[in-house]
């Protein structure tokens, strides 16, 4: 498992080893807060080993802002707080369009 962190291709692809920090402990927080998977992990009990296959076939990466992001939209659903009023997201500022709406 930790011998995919040792190759450079791995830190190259996310831009450097403290990138690649970020993004797996990230990525573990919303795995150990109910997010699914984005690879088929049947047979794997290891979270460490999806988030490293997760970032090996593309599935995630960090934004320039330092947020975990998924490369196919259709997958936010998987991400605790992807989407206002899910669990995990931040309320609406006062006095924002979103609480207007929400009213």
């Amino acid at each position: 498992m930790l011998d995919e962190l040792k190759e450079e291709g791995i830190v190259n692809k996310v831009g450097g080893r403290f990138k690649l920090s970020t993004l797996i402990q990230k990525r573990m927080v919303a795995l150990n807060t109910g997010a699914k998977p984005l690879i088929d992990a049947r047979g794997v009990s290891d979270k460490m080993q999806i988030v490293i296959q997760e970032i090996l076939q593309d599935k995630i990466y960090l934004d320039a802002a330092g947020n975990v992001q998924v490369k196919n939209a259709t997958m936010m659903a998987n991400i605790p707080g992807a989407y206002p009023g899910m669990p995990g997201s931040t309320p609406p500022e006062p006095g924002s369009a979103q609480q207007a709406r929400d009213e």
